[in-house]
């Protein structure tokens, strides 16, 4: 069962991202902020719901949540400051756009850039701990997976579809034959080592 919150009586915003590992596209985040008697049994780490309790999630979280948004950092953005410092800033813009000011964050992970003064604490596998990290999760990752299904039907031969930017087998197989399109990460290795990518 997933906590509620780790301090009770504040308004504490769960925050988490999605597509750090991709090859291609942005990399999104999630900042929320649930009411303190919010409860869903279907509500987990989104990595551990299928895709259809996902999407069915979202708009319950999204009516219910006392505030929410969504953060997102391109892939040229990316390559210029890294992934990491690329996470912490989607974050930093989806906290940015929450309608009200949070007390307090909750950080899926083991590090985090500080946001302002508003204190924080960094939660490993925190989406499968806290209901509000659980809920980022989910927008994040199902924003995500809109964009890159978008995305697909610009640029059909890579798979985004179903491997949604991550480094699969067909998505490397595209890369080395057709190479590279506008939203991949250049700082990324595309393809393995012993095969070189003409540029």
């Amino acid at each position: 069962m997933l906590k509620a919150c780790l301090n009770k009586g504040i308004l504490e915003a769960g925050c988490d991202e999605a597509g750090r590992g991709c090859l291609a596209g942005p990399v999104f985040a999630a900042a929320v902020i649930l009411p303190p008697d919010f409860k869903n049994e279907l509500l987990n780490d989104s990595k551990q719901l299928k895709e259809s309790d996902r999407y069915a999630l979202r708009p319950v979280i999204e009516q219910e949540a006392l505030t929410f948004a969504i953060g997102i950092v391109s892939n040229t953005e990316i390559d210029e400051i890294n992934i990491l410092n690329a996470s912490f800033l989607a974050m930093h813009r989806a906290v940015d756009q929450l309608k009200k000011q949070p007390e307090y964050l909750l950080i899926d992970g083991n590090r985090f850039k500080p946001y302002g003064k508003i204190p924080h604490t960094c939660v490993i596998k925190g989406d499968g701990k806290y209901m509000s990290i659980a809920a980022a999760s989910i927008l994040a990752k199902t924003y995500r997976d809109d964009f890159m299904k978008n995305a697909h039907t610009h640029y059909p031969q890579y798979g985004w579809d179903s491997n949604a930017g991550y480094p699969t087998i067909k998505h490397r197989e595209a890369i080395r034959e057709f190479g590279v399109t506008p939203l991949h990460r250049m700082t990324f290795q595309l393809l393995p080592s012993q095969l070189s990518l003409d540029l």
